[in-house]
């Protein structure tokens, strides 16, 4: 649950707040890894899957198995789990300062081809919760597989005040 104690106009948990966003329960580790490393004013994070209670919230291939609006669903749920891990590690949102890169690997049956509308799900997600002046850098990429027959998988680096 999102607090407003700490929050000003404008701040990302302020944001968060209005637009009646509540952020899941931190994920866990599906194996022997961290969630997120801070170097830095730089905080990264493992590749965030759609995984609610620890589980696979979709399992399948884009344009075989799942379609666009469950490939949306699937990035923001992963896009949700990298709010829920920052505000973990950094103790409020209101310390990004930018997002530096997204990075959406798309699992696909090899003929889907609308990859940026799927990915577009965590750029809007991510805007709106930062700020436009606050957008990332993107790479989308179409893949074969990746872990637990997820569909998405998000690579995130964040810019952090101390």
């Amino acid at each position: 649950m999102v607090s407003s104690k700490g929050s000003q106009p404008g701040s990302a948990e302020r944001r968060l707040l209005d637009l009646g966003i509540r952020l899941p329960a931190t994920p866990t580790p599906l194996g022997s890894y961290v969630e997120t490393v801070q170097t830095g004013n730089l905080l990264f994070f493992s590749g965030m899957l759609p995984v609610v209670d620890h589980k696979p919230k979709y399992v399948g291939r884009l344009g075989k198995e799942l379609d666009v609006e469950a490939g949306r669903d699937a990035t923001y749920t992963a896009a949700l789990n990298v709010l829920a891990a920052a505000k973990e590690h950094l103790g409020s949102l209101d310390r990004v300062t930018r997002v530096v890169r997204l990075g959406v690997f798309i699992a696909t049956s090899g003929d889907f081809f609308d990859q940026p509308r799927v990915a577009d799900a965590a750029s809007d997600l991510f805007r709106d919760v930062f700020g436009v002046d606050k957008t990332s850098v993107r790479q989308v990429i179409g893949i074969a597989s990746l872990p637990l027959g997820v569909p998405v998988e998000l690579d995130v680096i964040f810019e952090v005040s101390e």
